[in-house]
């Protein structure tokens, strides 16, 4: 990454930690970071696909607890300036808002209703 692009992204100062050929801190947070992510797909694709309430109930709250779990490590990596953002390009925002909007609304059922 070139000093440029370095400068256009969002976080926090890095955290430095040793660089050696073994995990280090970082390296574990971010295993389990992408392993959250992993588990809160899976749980949400099965969330989907639940016939019974009772168990739906259940995978919700191991849900829930998954997504906190997810989002602390990601505070976390933040918090060390281990995870980098780009920043939003506000045009590019407001294309996509227009372009779902209008797709929105030609999709809408509710259109017909209207005429």
């Amino acid at each position: 990454m070139n000093q440029n692009q370095n400068q256009n992204k969002v976080g926090n100062q890095e955290t430095q930690i040793p660089k050696t050929p073994q995990m280090n801190e970082r390296d574990f947070v971010n295993d389990m970071l992408a392993t959250e992510k992993y588990m809160t797909n899976s749980y949400s694709t099965a969330l989907h696909e639940f016939s019974n309430n009772h168990l739906y109930q259940e995978i919700q709250g191991i849900f829930d607890e998954t997504e906190k779990c997810q989002r602390d490590l990601y505070d976390l990596m933040f918090k060390h300036g281990w995870y980098k953002l780009e920043p939003a390009d506000q045009q590019a925002i407001q294309k996509s808002y227009q372009q779902f909007s209008r797709y929105m609304q030609q999709q809408s059922p509710y259109n017909d209703m209207n005429h």
